[in-house]
């Protein structure tokens, strides 16, 4: 009897598995734009934090909803809007922190966090006015009180994302190019940048890998982060008009299908 509801209880969660992955393929096949929920958290608990997030609006997110719509004009994607940003409502909570490269966490490590953090996320997403497909979480930071802030990250298998920034107007675009990184990294693109260095790979991490001369690159590839000036430098870019989707990137999140 228990051993019968225990494979019942497996095959449902083995089913459940596959029609989550079946229905996160069919969104990139990009027939609907997919709906993103961006909910602000006082990273910090600063009241640096605290003041930048209730003046936020959601006309700042119109620019990374146009930029996505620009890009993907270029590469002839029959959707207007790849990516509906809306600014939901200030999560209090500080969502589970990934392990830290340092600690050498182990896969096991990585995977008990990947699913604390969509539990916390499916308790922690307050509703919007479209269900989102997407969950971005922006953990402000007071910039007088970090001068480095911690690497954000986000999971392609549950689409959310954790986006580190400084609560400062004065990092605003910038702001909008690490969380336009970050969006692509759940519909599946690749860092293209090395981790040590940071510098971008070549070709790959260059948005104009054919511009002679090479140096310097008027543009960063969005998933390399950084504009190469030189073999050896590379410089973090102003905002997401100094940016483009490399072609790799594109194949990644299905903008451009092989032999095109």
């Amino acid at each position: 009897m228990w051993r019968k509801l225990r494979i019942l209880i497996l095959l449902f969660i083995l089913a459940t598995v596959a029609h989550r992955a079946w229905l996160e393929s069919h969104d990139l096949e990009w027939k609907d734009s997919l709906y993103v929920a961006v909910y602000p958290v006082n990273a910090d608990g600063s009241d640096q934090a605290n003041a930048y997030i209730q003046q936020l609006s959601a006309d700042e997110l119109l620019g990374i909803t146009d930029y996505f719509a620009e890009e993907a004009a270029r590469y002839e994607l029959n959707l207007a809007y790849p990516f509906q940003l809306r600014l939901g409502p200030e999560v209090d909570d500080r969502p589970p922190q990934p392990p830290k490269p340092a600690q050498n966490a182990s896969m096991l490590k990585i995977i008990l966090w990947s699913l604390h953090l969509r539990w916390w996320s499916w308790h922690h997403s307050p509703p919007v006015s479209i269900p989102p497909k997407i969950k971005i979480y922006l953990l402000y930071h007071d910039p007088g009180q970090y001068r480095v802030l911690p690497h954000s990250t986000a999971l392609n298998k549950g689409r959310i994302g954790l986006v580190n920034l400084y609560a400062d107007k004065r990092y605003a675009k910038q702001n909008a190019v690490i969380i336009a990184h970050e969006l692509l990294h759940t519909v599946g693109a690749t860092d293209k940048y090395d981790l040590a260095s940071s510098l971008p790979y070549f070709p790959d991490g260059y948005a104009e890998a054919g511009k002679e001369p090479l140096y310097p690159q008027d543009y960063a590839e969005l998933m390399a982060g950084r504009i190469p000036v030189s073999q050896n430098k590379a410089e973090i870019p102003a905002s997401l008009a100094y940016t483009l989707i490399g072609e790799r990137t594109a194949a990644e999140i299905g903008w451009l299908r092989e032999g095109e």
